[in-house]
């Protein structure tokens, strides 16, 4: 539907309800967008018939415990940095022909010229001197909350209530322009 069976743990600052037993409980599973939100107590979220934690094995290869892609596939994170430094070396030509432009209309003040141009090369320096690893993305950040999936006859439940509350919006959305209902008696 309009979300994935990746719930991340948070704590919340008031308990509520467990989903399953109605026991107060601070925990809470929720997807990354925060579309879908679980209150669930510790007991259950140990439970195979509940949830399963994603392992970081897992989340490397890029699999969810219920064998659904989590992740880009490293073919697709290479596909996606060939394009971002083609964006990048494209956008440096561009500066380099409109600098040749400048030096061209400024060649009557040659030291604003000079200037200009060990400027930019300054820059240039700099520029290259940061490591292409840290923009790149090569470097993974550690993610601080647990990770689960929820077992499949579970999701399916929530998808049912989000299709359930969707349904329902659309119909009270469509409610005040039906006709109303004749109030007069029949003939």
């Amino acid at each position: 539907m309009s979300f994935t069976n990746l719930y991340y743990k948070r704590t919340a600052g008031t308990p509520r309800a467990c989903y399953v037993c109605y026991k107060p409980t601070t925990a809470v599973l929720a997807t990354i967008n925060t579309v879908d939100f679980i209150y669930v107590c510790e007991g259950h979220l140990t439970d195979p018939g509940f949830a399963a934690k994603v392992t970081e094995s897992e989340s490397r290869d890029g699999v969810g415990a219920n064998g659904k892609k989590v992740g880009l596939s490293p073919e697709e994170m290479a596909k996606v940095k060939a394009d971002w430094e083609e964006r990048q070396a494209r956008k440096k030509e561009k500066e380099k022909e409109k600098e040749k432009e400048k030096e061209k209309d400024n060649k009557d003040d040659s030291g604003k010229a000079q200037e200009d141009k060990e400027r930019k090369s300054t820059e240039d320096r700099k520029a290259s001197a940061t490591p292409p690893n840290t923009i790149s993305g090569a470097v993974t950040p550690r993610n601080t909350h647990e990770r689960y999936t929820l077992h499949r006859d579970i999701f399916s439940l929530r998808q049912t209530e989000h299709r359930k509350r969707r349904q329902m919006a659309q119909a009270n959305a469509v409610a005040p322009r039906l006709p109303q209902a004749p109030k007069a008696p029949l003939p």
